[in-house]
């Protein structure tokens, strides 16, 4: 009797990433949902056509707000794995910008302002209870949508007995972003694996990801690999202050590759860096050429 298939939710399914996870997770046989606040892809924004894969009818396409638990824990019953592919690389009012209301600057003083901590304590709160900073505009902060998001998934995601869950992470900081970007997703990563022991916890720590259907990528993955050969070439001497913008960057599928793999692989747990995802990513290949 054939066992029965892996159920993966993965939340930020439709993005550069979380669709691929999804594309690879199929191809696996798995029963694959994703979750996000727009449903299905605007395909030609993740892919290099706007006509959806064929893989893309395979998958669950569900709406839901990450900061509303309430929305997507009715989602989580019975999954085997659940993956937060989600977060922010720069904190700024985005409607704000495009509106008028508020300039890029002012989005930039923000992030580099002061280290307030501007989230919430997904821990104690209630289950389904909303994401919720005590000021409003820090909805969009490093805390709240790279830290408090991901804890508070991981909350239901152990309340509905899921065996693993994939945080993407980072594998560094950069010069550009403020500290608190990198800081954020370690704090995540130390609270999921702290409070939830019970659940295997992997956190991806992928460099700058690329692909040709993004084209702005090919350009900024050339840079960040000239800057991974100027460290390479002398010793790692600026690593600290280069952070992933010099560290060899990596194809995107590469990444949701061992993502898939590595929540297959019950060996795998803790962070994953970006030796072991290309690692990891190769032995899922091989996998698929037998």
């Amino acid at each position: 009797m054939a066992a029965a298939a892996k159920k993966l939710i993965v939340c930020g399914g439709n993005g550069f990433l979380g669709s691929r996870i999804c594309k690879y997770a199929v191809a696996r046989g798995w029963d694959v949902t994703s979750v996000s606040r727009s449903g299905e892809p605007r395909w030609d924004s993740v892919t290099s056509s706007a006509t959806p894969p064929p893989w893309a009818h395979k998958v669950s396409w569900e709406r839901a707000n990450i900061l509303e638990p309430s929305t997507y824990a009715p989602l989580l019953k019975g999954s085997d794995y659940v993956v937060h592919s989600m977060g922010i690389l720069l904190e700024a009012d985005y409607k704000g910008v495009i509106s008028g209301r508020e300039s890029p600057i002012s989005g930039l003083q923000k992030a580099f302002a002061g280290a307030r901590d501007r989230g919430v304590d997904p821990i104690h709160t209630k289950p389904g209870e909303t994401i919720k900073p005590p000021n409003p505009k820090d909805q969009m902060s490093y805390e709240v949508m790279n830290r408090d998001s991901a804890i508070s998934l991981a909350k239901h995601a152990a309340a509905e007995n899921a065996s693993a869950f994939c945080f993407i992470s980072a594998a560094a900081g950069a010069p550009v972003l403020p500290h608190r970007y990198i800081s954020t997703k370690r704090e995540a990563e130390i609270s999921i694996a702290t409070n939830f022991p019970q659940m295997r916890g992997v956190f991806m720590r992928p460099p700058f990801m690329y692909d040709s259907s993004r084209k702005i990528t090919m350009g900024l993955a050339a840079a960040t690999g000239a800057g991974a050969l100027f460290n390479t070439l002398t010793r790692n001497v600026l690593k600290g202050f280069m952070g992933a913008a010099g560290t060899k960057p990596l194809q995107v599928d590469t990444v949701a590759e061992a993502v898939v793999e590595a929540l297959a692989d019950e060996t795998t747990k803790g962070p994953v860096e970006p030796e072991q995802i290309e690692e990891l990513a190769s032995k899922g290949w091989r996998k698929s050429m037998l």
